[in-house]
């Protein structure tokens, strides 16, 4: 047994209350090492004649990656505290794992087990409720459409007459969001996800001027309460973005430091390693990676933590919106997020806090600062496998099975999974213009635990190449919307929603994939109902043998809407050429 690879410690994603009496717990080991995990639990001041009282309980296997087991267990503690350690075996010899280290066989004092001191409810993540169930639609405002030519930006251009550059404008604005809330919601979105609208110079406005006002090209504040307010009428949410990392060149603090230099009452507002300010050839201020008109805030001065903190809570007050998603939030400091947190969900506890992060974010994801990161590393291998094929079927399993541990379950029914963004390469264009792959990519998106979300034209095929090629101008003529993509999608969001499994209730389990090489296949369960999804990625139909006995059991599709019962023992389904199939039984 190797014990090297056996890893587990109270906290974070291996030791959570995912409520106010459950526990989860979850031990990892090498792959393939060890054969049977068993808990041995109890109340630390449990003790019958001297002896500690204890139970033990198999753990289940849960998932396997690359190179490791996760097993998990769910515990009630009756008193909410519990102390623990694990017993490990496989053919030839068995270990025990406590808080001190392993031992051959489980010891008798407590204090070599780990311990979960207390359930305090104050410390259980928790993400609202209906983010759960929301699809999001994100929105580049300049580019989606153009409802009032009134407020259009100096030297716009005709919609969609070039193609987008970093400087040019095309007149998009908040009032013709308002005006297409019904094509968003025949689509069936339920939350939108705007780049930022505060006063910047450029077309992107991550370089902001005006963090307390809208960009005039977009529209008014009076605008925008009634966007809201139309799309509150019609079940969708909206999200902010909020670039606290870094202000904009023009931002008048630090158009105040390049004046006045070291006299300048906002010096401190930035990391300056210098003066006089200089921009070439590089900044000798700290900047949005080297970019000289994107100065880096400094969040821990309290000038600039307060003035962030009240926009943070003005948009909020003011404007009723129903989440924020936190630009480059990996570079700010953690303390300035837990007060964010503090400040914002002081006024509205269902708001929903989605930090930009690319990388693994446990950090930010203990309940104290963000309710969700942005699921990079779910898009990485969703164009590794479906756009790329650069990864076969088990190992796309094993890399989202290694994906879905990093987090406990209520951070991750909540973690924000795209396939595009203003950010990359547009899917049609990552897929080569091989429409049945955008198919398999949207399928498994929105049949997957989180909340997903689709990027503004790629419901109706549109394509672009890295920014700014991802940013054309929204094609609203028919002649240049793919319908059958549109109508694709729009059917697997109706089913997200009529059937909640497929959303974020019960548990979500990767089928083995000895059980055909060229499929991957997962399943959702609450213990009475299962759906069972399977995503066949050969280019020839292929025919997936159910490891479930559900002889004379009616089994629904769900995407052709038809129930048959299963006659036979040996249940096959026979799944289309990069197509899927969703059942539920």
């Amino acid at each position: 047994m190797l014990l090297e690879a056996v890893y587990h410690r109270p906290k974070d994603n291996y030791a959570y209350a995912c409520t106010n009496n459950e526990l989860h717990i979850q031990i990892r080991t090498k792959k393939n090492d060890v054969s049977n995990v068993t808990i041995i639990l109890g109340d630390p001041y449990h003790w019958e004649d001297g002896t500690w009282m204890n139970t033990q309980e198999e753990m289940v296997q849960k998932g396997s990656d690359r190179l490791f087991d996760y097993w998990i267990t769910k515990v009630k503690p009756p008193y909410k505290r519990l102390r623990y350690g694990f017993l490990l075996k496989n053919q030839d010899e068995q270990a025990f794992l406590g808080d001190k280290g392993f031992y051959d066989t489980p010891p008798s004092d407590i204090g070599e087990y780990f311990c979960f001191p207390f359930i305090n409810n104050i410390d259980i993540f928790r993400a609202p409720e209906w983010v759960k169930n929301t699809v999001w639609y994100q929105i580049f405002p300049e580019r989606f459409a153009n409802g009032n030519t009134d407020n259009d930006p100096e030297g716009v251009l005709e919609w969609g007459s070039e193609d987008p550059t970093p400087e040019n404008f095309f007149g998009g604005d908040l009032e013709g969001v308002t005006k297409n809330i019904p094509y968003l919601k025949d689509l069936g979105i339920s939350g939108i996800y705007f780049t930022p609208i505060f006063k910047a110079y450029s077309n992107h406005k991550y370089d902001t001027i005006d963090y307390m006002e809208l960009d005039p090209q977009f529209g008014t504040k009076e605008d925008l309460k009634n966007l809201i307010k139309v799309c509150h009428e019609h079940g969708i949410k909206v999200m902010l973005d909020a670039v606290f990392n870094h202000s904009g060149f023009y931002f008048p603090q630090f158009q105040d430091v390049l004046e006045k230099g070291e006299q300048s009452i906002y010096k401190d507002w930035f990391h300056i390693r210098e003066f006089p300010l200089q921009t070439e050839p590089l900044p000798n201020y700290d900047t949005f990676a080297f970019t000289p008109n994107m100065p880096k805030l400094n969040t821990e001065n309290e000038e600039v933590k307060n003035y962030l903190l009240d926009v943070g809570r003005y948009w909020v007050e003011e404007f009723n919106i129903d989440g924020w998603r936190l630009d480059v939030a990996n570079e700010i400091d953690h303390q300035f997020w837990r007060e964010f947190r503090h400040e914002v969900k002081s006024i509205k506890p269902d708001l929903y806090i989605l930090g930009e992060i690319w990388h693994d974010s446990m950090p930010w994801l203990r309940g104290d600062q963000f309710d969700a990161v942005m699921n990079y590393p779910f898009t990485t291998n969703i164009l590794k496998l479906f756009a790329k094929k650069s990864i076969s079927a088990r190992e796309f399993v094993e890399e989202m099975t290694r994906v879905i541990h990093m987090y406990p379950q209520p951070v991750n029914e909540v973690m924000f999974n795209l396939v595009g963004s203003h950010d990359t390469p547009r899917i049609l264009t990552e897929c080569e213009e091989d429409l049945s792959r955008v198919k398999q990519i949207f399928a498994f998106m929105l049949s997957y635990t989180g909340t997903p979300c689709i990027y503004y034209g790629d419901e109706i095929g549109m394509s672009g190449g890295q920014d700014p090629g991802c940013r054309e101008c929204f094609k609203w003529e028919k002649d240049g919307q793919n319908t059958e993509l549109f109508e694709f999608i729009q059917k697997l969001i109706r089913i997200r929603k009529e059937n909640t499994l497929l959303a974020n209730e019960g548990t979500l389990t990767f089928l083995p994939t000895h059980l055909h090489d060229g499929c991957l296949a997962f399943t959702k369960s609450n213990g009475q109902d299962t759906i069972l999804f399977i995503q066949n990625t050969l280019e020839e139909k292929t025919l997936y043998p159910l490891p479930f006995d559900l002889k004379g059991r009616t089994i629904m599709d769900l995407w052709n809407n038809k129930e048959f019962a299963a006659d036979s023992d040996d249940l096959q389904i026979e799944v289309e050429a990069s197509g899927f199939t969703m059942i539920k039984f």
